[in-house]
Parts: structure tokens; sequence; C-alpha cells
């Protein structure tokens, strides 16, 4: 969803910036410079942090144990080309998105506040939905300690902050703003 919102902002902004070229509309310049606020946002601290950390993660416990992240029984109702299109064309397109478009990254200290804030929300949230009904979204989890949870929850953190921190310098270096 995530990636299918900031994409859907990604055109919006390209189709906008085509629509108000030329025109000398201040109003229009000023909802163009927010929508591509939002955009550079979103890519930094969503869509490419949890898009990186998905494919990683999901794709490296996949191999190790499917069943911890993704049972067989999902194959009969979910095909292998949206498993695909939720765990893996993420990052391609996301490196695609990178590479073609500048992104203005926020401050260190605010992006990181924002990744560890969607971070624990959705930790919650997944711990709320076990709350409600008995499962874990995950299977895994199924299999650890409560202590345990807390520290893979913590690394899991540390782990998207660290991509948050990738995506900064790869985007630095692909558009050499240090310079």
């Amino acid at each position: 969803v995530i990636q299918a919102v900031f994409f859907g902002i990604c055109v919006l902004t390209d189709l906008s910036s085509l629509l108000t070229r030329g025109n000398d509309s201040q109003e229009q310049e000023r909802q163009l410079k927010k929508l591509i606020s939002l955009r550079d946002w979103m890519m930094a601290v969503l869509a490419f942090p949890v898009g990186v950390f998905v494919v990683t993660m999901f794709w490296s416990i996949y191999i190790y144990d499917r069943e911890l992240v993704y049972p067989k029984l999902l194959d009969n109702f979910i095909p292998a080309w949206l498993n695909h299109g939720m765990h893996t064309t993420v990052l391609p397109f996301v490196l695609i998105e990178m590479r073609t478009t500048h992104h203005q990254y926020p401050s260190r200290s605010c992006g990181l506040a924002a990744v560890c804030t969607f971070a624990v929300g959705y930790i919650l949230w997944v711990c709320w939905i076990h709350h409600v009904t008995g499962v874990w979204v995950y299977p895994l989890l199924e299999h650890l300690s409560p202590g345990v949870k807390i520290i893979f929850f913590a690394a899991l953190t540390v782990t998207i902050n660290i991509f948050y921190l990738v995506g900064e310098v790869l985007n630095n270096y692909i558009w050499d703003t240090q310079k």
C-alpha cells in the first residue's frame, strides 16, 4: 500500500509539473512544491526504507523457512505474481525512482524520528491484531518468547533506521549533493 500511494503521488507530481509548466500562477507553483515535498518525504521515510526492509526481511526469512513468514497454504490464495509484486518488485522500482528523480531528504533527526514512529506504529498494530484475534500476522512471532519478541522488534526498528541512512547516502551519492 505504501508503494502504491507513493508511486501514485509520483505520477500526480509529474502530471502537475507538466500541466503547470509555463504557467505564472504562484498558487499553482506553491501547491506543486508541497506535492514535491510530500513525494520526497514519502520516498525518504517510507518508500525506500520500508521497501528495502520488506524485500530483505521477507526473502531472508523465506529462504530460511518459508513457513515462518509465508506458509505454503497461502499459495492457494495468493498467486506467485502477487507475492512477487508485494515482496520483490518493490526494490527495483524504488531504486529506479531514486536514480531518475532527485529527492530532498528531511533533516536526519526528523527523518529517523519519522521512521521510528512508523516502525513502532506498525509493531503496535501487529501486536494489536494478535491481541484481538489471537493470531500473529507473521507466523515467526509464534515461535518467540515475549522477551525475544522485544529484542526482535528493537532489532527490526534499528534495521529500518539503517535502511533510511542507506537511502540518504545513496541519494546523495547518485545526485552528488555533497559537492
